[in-house]
């Protein structure tokens, strides 16, 4: 367990995934993250993560974990995720 400034007890939960389907790409994640965890991807017709780079096989996009060890679990991805498409653990 870790403690704030002023000593309460707070416990980090690190984002572990992100939920392809339900992500909509809004990019709100990425803006509030200082650890650079997230990236914009592109996602093809069955289902998979692909660069956007293949802009032929892109169908749309959503936001993807790229270095997940990078994540010091303050939430404030989840925070302002308007889908509720994160997955979230304690370490």
């Amino acid at each position: 367990m870790h403690t704030t400034k002023d000593g309460r007890n707070w416990e980090p939960k690190y984002l572990a995934s992100i939920d392809v389907k339900t992500c909509i790409g809004c990019g709100r994640c990425f803006k509030v993250c200082g650890q650079s965890v997230l990236t914009l991807m592109g996602v093809n017709d069955e289902g998979e993560l692909v660069s956007l780079d293949d802009d032929d096989d892109v169908e749309r996009k959503v936001m993807a974990v790229v270095d997940g060890g990078a994540c010091v679990g303050c939430g404030a991805c989840a925070r302002v995720c308007p889908a509720n498409c994160q997955v979230h653990s304690a370490a």
